[in-house]
């Protein structure tokens, strides 16, 4: 799948553009780009490629690349491989929570379950000191699953500071998302991570976003408060959870923004 994905960005730009995504029209699959500055301060630089990849019979075959032609196949089948794996690493986490193995998987939607594909392509920045790919977050998701092109800049925030993950070959990057803290309670915790660009090299990663349906009910679940675990996190829609952090989100770049105004005009 990774050599077909990177072709699509290796088209000639007028030929994305094809794909292009359009936010203002309510069309968020497809072809988009990010040139601007964070929350931070810092400018975030990437183009990506977004569009769902499960369940099969709710696919916009129209927001599927047509070049390079291998795209559809091999996406399918990584799809394929990848809900397979979702499966058995939401029964592991039940499991590990004591509750019975299919729990998860059913609270978060069953075979309604949602995957979402995002290609993210980071170009080569000159100052890399001044940007981000992608800045420090957690995933709303429930479960993320990451492939990239062996460049360095996934970093993780552990024990108080970012820690690069090490780029070993074949291997399948996998994060806990929110969902799945929400409905643990706080036993699993969404890792916050952010993205690097580099200065000499292309960087490429793949990732798989596992969703629940958006009126999915997702609040700790039942077996796991009691008196002495009380809830940690308000039952809400999957939507109302992603709207509230998009919210946040946006807050904050607008006070960022006004702060640095404020800091211009003084």
């Amino acid at each position: 799948m990774a050599p077909a994905g990177k072709a699509f960005f290796d088209l000639p730009v007028e030929e994305k553009e094809k794909y292009a995504n359009d936010h203002a029209a309510g069309k968020i699959a497809g072809y988009g780009s990010k040139l601007a500055n964070n929350a931070s301060g810092q400018l975030e630089w990437e183009d990506y490629y977004f569009h769902l990849l499960w369940p099969e019979q709710r696919r916009d075959m129209t927001t599927w690349p047509k070049h390079p032609q291998e795209y559809i196949e091999v996406t399918d089948a990584y799809g394929r491989e990848i809900r397979k794996l979702v499966t058995k690493i939401l029964a592991t986490l039940s499991s590990d929570l004591g509750v019975e193995e299919e729990r998860l998987e059913r609270v978060l939607g069953g075979e309604n379950l949602e995957m979402q594909l995002k290609i993210n392509y980071y170009p080569r920045c000159p100052q890399p000191e001044l940007a981000l790919g992608v800045e420090a977050h957690t995933d709303i998701s429930a479960l993320t699953f990451l492939l990239h092109n062996m460049v360095p800049g996934l970093q993780l925030f552990y024990e108080g500071k970012w820690v690069t993950a090490k780029c070993i070959p074949g291997a399948l990057i996998v994060h806990i998302g929110d969902q799945v803290e929400i409905l643990s309670n706080g036993k699993f915790t969404s890792g916050l991570h952010r993205g690097l660009v580099n200065k000499e090299k292309v960087r490429i990663s793949w990732a798989v976003f596992c969703d629940p349906p958006k009126d999915a009910l997702i609040g700790p679940m039942k077996e796991v408060v009691d008196e002495s675990n009380p809830p940690l996190f308000p039952a809400k829609t999957f939507k109302e959870h992603t709207d509230h952090k998009l919210f946040k989100k946006a807050q904050a770049q607008a006070e960022a923004q006004a702060a640095k105004k404020l800091d211009q005009s003084t």
